[in-house]
Order: structure tokens, then C-alpha cells, then sequence
């Protein structure tokens, strides 16, 4: 897949999903239309390989996790950054997500989870935050963020 085939996907999905809450609903509506079984699915993990060597895919690394920013939030992609990480067994750094984010997890080894879960979307609704933790093997995770909100400055809670 070309990066202009990836952008036509992402404009695809984001269209689908543009003014929709995150919530179950609409992680229900991503799996049915966009879910592991889908052309979708196999056209972006082949993107996110294809890309991952060409270096426009993951182009940074740090703490063990390959990550970068793959589309800027735009009005062609209804509002949503798109960032792709690679992970293998490792937990990145807590972050809030002041809008939410919506996830496509790509396992590249059967066993590979993310956030404990394997293959397929997963939304976090607005003022979520979290440790991401891949467990079971190397896995991709595609996530679009509204309006590119990412808050890497929270403050995880306190250990009691």
C-alpha cells in the first residue's frame, strides 16, 4: 500500500466515524465495518509494514517503542491526528487523553495484546489516561486522536 493509499483508508474511517461520541457504540461500528477481517485491516497492517521500511511508519524510537505521527489532525481527516506505534512487551509512558482516542491494534505475533486486548479497535472516551502496555509479542497500534489531543504531562495516580 502506498502512502497515498494509507491516507485515502484513514480518510475512509475517519469520515465513517466523524462526529460520532467515543464510546462501546462506536467501537462496535469500527469492528463491524473496519474489524480484523476487514480489506481494511489487512490493507493498513500491510501500510504499517510497507511503511515501517520505507521510514515513513514509526520513523523514532525510544524506551523500546518505535512510534511517530503518521497525519496531522485536518479537516481531510475530520478533525483526527493518526500516530502508529510498534510495541513488544514493554509499558510507554502514562498519558491523558483530553478527547479520547481511538485504537486499531495490530498483532504481529499471535499472542500480542495491547492493553489486553488483541486484534481490533478499542476507543478511550475523552479524559481517559493510561500506562500503554503491549504484552505476548510485537503488535502495531494505529491510534487517531481528535483534534491531534495528547497530554503527555499527566500525572499518573498516586500508589496507595
Amino acid at each position: 500500500m502506498s502512502r497515498a493509499e494509507f491516507d485515502a483508508r484513514i480518510e475512509e474511517i475517519t469520515a465513517a466515524i466523524a462526529g460520532s461520541p467515543l464510546d462501546p457504540a462506536l467501537r462496535a461500528a469500527l469492528e463491524a465495518s473496519f474489524g480484523p477481517e476487514s480489506a481494511a485491516f489487512a490493507s493498513l497492517l500491510e501500510a504499517c509494514r510497507s511503511g515501517e521500511a520505507e521510514g515513513w511508519i514509526c520513523p523514532q524510537e525510544h524506551g523500546g517503542i518505535r512510534y511517530g505521527r503518521v497525519v496531522q489532525a485536518s479537516e481531510r481527516t475530520h478533525g483526527f491526528s493518526v500516530d502508529v506505534v510498534w510495541m513488544r512487551d514493554v509499558r510507554g509512558p502514562y498519558h491523558r487523553h483530553p478527547k479520547g482516542e481511538i485504537d486499531l491494534v495490530m498483532p504481529l505475533e499471535p499472542e500480542a495484546r495491547f492493553d489486553g486486548h488483541g486484534a481490533g479497535w478499542w476507543v478511550y472516551g475523552p479524559e481517559s489516561a493510561h500506562y500503554p502496555t503491549s504484552s505476548g509479542g510485537a503488535a502495531y497500534v494505529l491510534y487517531l486522536l481528535p483534534e491531534g489531543a495528547i497530554d503527555f504531562k499527566a500525572k499518573p495516580p498516586a500508589q496507595g
